[in-house]
């Protein structure tokens, strides 16, 4: 009854804010925001036809509650109840797929699944396992040193090649199991999509706005020798519903949704209630700090940061961690 409750709580608390923003990485490679992550949320709110405002965080590149929407004095994480979307669906606060009769069927579920899992996993695979590091860099690393950017892709590589299941004995051969499944989703999303607007009858459900997401960073982020942009672009429809839904929800501006923050806000992560809810504190007024202040602030984190690096590392080779496993692409590799 509680949860009952707090969700009802929060869909009123949708309705009645004034302003509803999504806390997002940076905008490049001319997408709103270029996370991987993040784009399919704004993709979503979009397609759902919600203003909303976007600000960039850039405070923590690797964090995992990043995208997250606020709205009054609630907050959807990413990583909490299977990320915002399914936050906005489960509290019934925003659900495309509730004009689909059959948006529960085994066809859409596993639709959904294939785009959250064998795509998810290549594109996982092609940014942090086989590309040279400069595509992560720009988007969750170039404000930060070189040192403290290049410790944070090797950590972040080397968890997606244990999430992906990739060792020195077997990285060929998962790379080919990879590519494979890849492969195999485009063409049953194109057969899917056929020559509609939508995967699902006339209008848009989340699996449209995941499948965007993801297509819409392969086709714009990665570069030309891209074996997964190669992939998707033998999809003539597929490449075709990217190129029309972005000019739809990304390049248009006359509708005024999803409109820009100054980029140099960021949000931090808010505590979760007892009650059910996340909450937020109401933004203050900030004081403007001088260009010194800003230089000083600025060197002085980076300072604390490459002090706990280094004691990282410190106790991580005391604690007998092999050097072969900093070999990598870059003078780095990865040992299971």
């Amino acid at each position: 009854m509680a949860s009952v409750t707090a969700a009802e709580a929060a869909a009123a608390e949708w309705e009645e804010a004034a302003r509803k923003v999504l806390v997002a990485r940076k905008p490049c490679f001319g997408l709103p925001t270029a996370c991987p992550t993040c784009l399919p949320v704004y993709v979503y709110l979009r397609m759902a036809q919600v203003p909303f405002d976007i600000d960039v965080d850039t405070s923590f590149p690797d964090a995992d509650h990043i995208p997250y929407v606020e709205f009054g004095d609630c907050v959807a994480f990413n990583n909490e109840k299977g990320g915002v979307i399914e936050y906005l669906k489960e509290d019934k606060i925003l659900n495309l797929n509730s004009k689909h009769p059959s948006a529960s069927s085994p066809d859409v579920l596993s639709t959904k699944a294939m785009v959250s899992t064998w795509l998810a996993d290549a594109l996982q695979y092609e940014l942090w396992v086989v590309s040279d590091g400069s595509i992560a860099h720009d988007i969750y690393f170039s404000d930060l040193s070189w040192p403290i950017g290049k410790i944070l892709h090797w950590k972040k590589a080397r968890d997606v090649k244990q999430l992906l299941g990739i060792t020195k004995l077997n990285a060929a051969e998962r790379e080919e199991e990879i590519y494979q499944r890849a492969s195999a989703a485009y063409d049953a999303l194109s057969l899917r999509l056929g020559d509609q607007t939508y995967l699902f009858d006339n209008s848009p459900t989340d699996v449209d706005a995941l499948f965007l997401g993801h297509a819409l960073f392969v086709l714009n982020a990665l570069p030309d020798t891209s074996v997964l942009r190669g992939t998707l672009q033998k999809h003539d429809n597929l490449v075709n519903f990217a190129e029309h839904h972005k000019a739809q929800l990304l390049e248009s501006s006359s509708s005024g949704l999803g409109s820009s923050s100054d980029p140099s806000m960021s949000s931090n992560p808010r505590k979760k209630a007892s009650a059910g809810r996340s909450y937020k504190p109401k933004p203050r007024a900030k004081k403007e700090r001088t260009e010194e202040e800003k230089t000083f602030r600025r060197r002085a984190k980076y300072f604390l940061a490459t002090q706990l690096v280094a004691v990282l590392v410190f106790l991580s080779l005391l604690g007998g961690v092999d050097s072969s496993e900093l070999e990598d692409d870059d003078g780095i590799d990865y040992e299971d």
